[in-house]
């Protein structure tokens, strides 16, 4: 935990006003459990609170909030703990708030395609609830098997489809939340269009948690795709397989899903799964997706992608033929970024730029890594111009990857912003990304961001230690 003046460690006198807020059987304080929310998915942070609150209540919040801004208690809402950002970690101790009891669908409105549910139900049971009845909710991240509604809202998370369908920020249509007061708001709405007053929704959507506590939402849906086709498409360089994804959407084609992914990616999925997949040995891979609700025009797409990527040197072309074959293409692409992270001490970047950029970026990295001596692996959303690039120890001793990680990872992100890209597409900047914000944005621009932030919450009690870097 690191200390702050500023910030109340929790006394028992204060341990027992919290008893009366939230009851004591929503009150945690077991060493064990205490260790699992000192920790998410992001690489080398640990961080543990004195207390986890798990709510059963709108009102239990509300009358925690206010007692924390009263006593000046740091409080950090947590979803599945799925983040790669740090942005559920308690950096200054105080409260880890779980939202893992509001875990409801409320109601799912088949006839005006909404959903109403609460932010602890988790994203793939969500999606295979609205599947059942013919409905579509795209966004998809990598964790979609764990994390929460709340935390991807939070994050704004995004996934393979966002090529296609969008990322959060696009199905969400209202909110309620508790702001650090104990004060109750509803934003938005259930309708599409909505400009009445300032758009408060999207403000809280990719906040990070630091500007309140959600506690329900109001999603859009769509209607769900009746067809898939995948392909999996090999490439003899990196440079002719992202060349050929620009090349793609010049054709009149949007898939609605197309990843990128390096030799030494699909090395890592294959080890870690202990099966080898089609093309393998390929320098890089491009896995596509086309849906919609005509087959015959999705089979159209395909050959017009066959030939456009042929065109850009493509060495093998193949097409998942039945539902399994699809479901193992995808196992390969949902498996990389865990196996990558399994061969070293690593930092998981977000980078993402306009997807003509993509050869510049992959290149650029590379020499980056060449240079400072450290091993980057690039795999992701392509079709979006959001690559995750891995930079790892690997071989590297201790000293020097402490010397050389930082700046390595700093001209990474200084050759993103160059392209017209910037530093984070869906993993948020939390914790272990702030020192980096300046890179991408003006001092007046975080000037402006920590006023809200002040204006939200004025004792700076709701995840502190987020976003915004030491000096800005």
């Amino acid at each position: 935990m690191t200390a702050d003046s500023h910030f109340q460690r929790i006394s028992p006198s204060l341990l027992s006003l919290l008893f009366e807020a939230v009851g004591s059987n929503n009150v945690i304080t077991d060493v064990e459990r205490l260790e699992i929310y000192a920790r998410d998915e992001t690489e080398d942070l640990i961080f543990s609170p004195e207390v986890i609150i798990t709510p059963e209540s709108v009102a239990q919040i509300s009358a925690l909030m206010s007692l924390c801004t009263q006593y000046r208690i740091p409080v950090t809402p947590r979803g599945g703990g799925t983040g790669l950002s740090g942005g559920a970690l308690p950096v200054h101790g105080g409260i880890s708030l779980s939202m893992e009891k509001f875990k409801q669908i409320l109601e799912i409105d088949e006839q005006n395609f909404t959903a109403v549910v609460e932010p602890g139900v988790i994203t793939q049971v969500f999606q295979d609830e609205v599947e059942r009845r013919g409905l579509y909710y795209p966004p998809d991240p990598a964790s979609r098997g764990s994390s929460h509604l709340g935390g991807n809202l939070a994050e704004c998370a995004g996934g393979p489809h966002a090529v296609k369908y969008g990322v959060t920020k696009d199905y969400v249509l209202g909110l309620e939340v508790v702001l650090p007061t104990g004060e109750t708001i509803q934003t938005g709405g259930r309708v599409l269009k909505n400009v009445t007053g300032y758009n408060l929704t999207q403000l809280f959507v990719g906040s990070e948690g630091t500007l309140g506590i959600i506690t329900k939402m109001t999603l859009r849906l769509i209607p769900l795709p009746k067809y898939r086709k995948v392909m999996l498409v090999a490439f003899n360089s990196i440079e002719a397989a992202t060349v050929s994804v620009a090349y793609i959407f010049q054709r009149g084609i949007t898939p609605s899903a197309l990843e990128f992914m390096e030799r030494a990616a699909v090395k890592a999925a294959e080890a870690k799964l202990g099966k080898k997949f089609p093309n393998g040995e390929a320098e890089a891979q491009l896995l596509i997706e086309v849906d919609g609700h005509h087959e015959k025009s999705l089979l159209e797409d395909i050959q017009m992608i066959a030939e456009a990527v042929e065109k850009n040197g493509a060495s093998n072309v193949l097409i998942a033929e039945d539902n399994q074959k699809m479901a193992d293409v995808w196992a390969l692409r949902r498996s990389i970024g865990e196996a990558v992270k399994s061969i070293s001490a690593y930092k998981e970047e977000d980078t993402v730029v306009p997807r003509a950029a993509l050869p510049q970026l992959v290149r650029g990295v590379k020499n980056i890594a060449a240079k400072y001596g450290v091993t980057c692996i690039c795999y992701g959303h392509a079709g979006d111009g959001n690559i995750h690039v891995n930079v790892l120890k690997d071989k590297l001793d201790d000293a020097a990857w402490e010397k050389n990680a930082d700046p390595a990872i700093r001209e990474i992100f200084h050759l993103t912003v160059s392209l017209g890209g910037t530093i984070s597409g869906e993993h948020g900047i939390g914790h272990s990304q702030r020192e980096y914000l300046p890179i991408a944005l003006s001092n007046k621009e975080i000037e402006l961001m920590k006023k809200i932030k002040s204006l939200f919450d004025h004792q700076n009690i709701l995840n502190p230690g987020k976003i915004f870097p030491t000096i800005a």
